[in-house]
């Protein structure tokens, strides 16, 4: 269908509009951080520096901060790579009663809202579970977090992997059983080259949704135990400095903008070879 000449530039101006109602808020942000005076209102806009930038590094909150906001999204990022999948992989290779079912409870964390999944998990977590011979209790800190992100992150690497390997013909499988390779050649050889690029680009996302997710960790990290993200929130009222969270909310930006279009790029299939 062609369009005319006005439909055209609605659209372009439509499609403008959008992209800057979207990333101006994020330009503001990124210039708050070379402010050279403690004002976030339009009125400050006066100059550049980078005061804020080398203060930043002489606290020790925001780097702590930033070291476990990495170290718990660098595991469940692995979790939910090899979880998503084995479970992609099993959906899409097998029949089985319940498999409607269990696709459905495979993407169901991240459909619900975040406050219900970290409500969940941290009534989950505070309990003594009992088993019987022994009983245990999760509790709070690191290894919750683990566990809390990587509930949502397998949804992401199991729907790219699950994407890629329907896109495949199972014929290829086939031909590999009939030149004589067995199972783990199979994957080796076949499966796992084409699914290599998703698999990762599924990595690259649950990397970063782990990395900047702040309700469900509000309710499953504990008093002792802080992300980037929840550091962030507490200094946006701090008088003192309050610049510093505008400096590590640009520092992620930088970091998670190329994240994210190098994931968009392999999940189309540019990384394979």
């Amino acid at each position: 269908m062609k369009l005319n000449l006005a439909s055209k530039v609605a659209l372009c101006a439509f499609t403008v509009a959008t992209l800057v109602f979207l990333y101006l808020p994020l330009v503001v942000v990124a210039r708050l951080s070379f402010n050279p005076t403690k004002s976030v209102g339009w009125s400050g806009w006066s100059g550049f520096t980078l005061d804020w930038w080398r203060q930043v590094w002489e606290v020790e909150g925001p780097k702590q901060a930033l070291l476990n906001s990495c170290k718990v999204a660098a595991v469940a990022m692995v979790l939910a790579m090899v979880l998503g999948t084995m479970a992609a992989m099993a959906m899409a290779r097998f029949q089985f009663f319940g498999k409607s079912a269990v696709s459905f409870i495979l993407v169901l964390p991240i459909a619900l809202p975040g406050i219900v999944t970290g409500i969940a998990l941290q009534n989950t977590f505070a309990r003594t579970i009992n088993l019987g011979l022994f009983s245990f209790r999760v509790g709070f800190g690191f290894h919750s977090l683990v566990i809390a992100h990587a509930t949502f992150c397998v949804v992401v690497a199991y729907n790219n992997v699950l994407a890629r390997l329907r896109r495949s013909s199972p014929n290829l499988l086939e031909a590999s059983a009939d030149l004589g390779a067995h199972g783990s050649q199979t994957f080796r050889y076949v499966t796992f080259p084409l699914m290599r690029s998703a698999l990762l680009a599924g990595g690259i996302l649950a990397f970063a949704l782990s990395f900047d997710e702040i309700v469900v960790t509000t309710f499953t990290a504990g008093s002792g135990f802080k992300t980037l993200p929840i550091w962030i929130l507490e200094q946006l009222s701090n008088r003192q400095n309050p610049l510093l969270p505008y400096v590590m909310a640009t520092l992620v930006m930088v970091v998670s903008i190329p994240l994210a279009w190098l994931a968009q790029r392999l999940s189309d299939g540019g990384g394979d070879g």
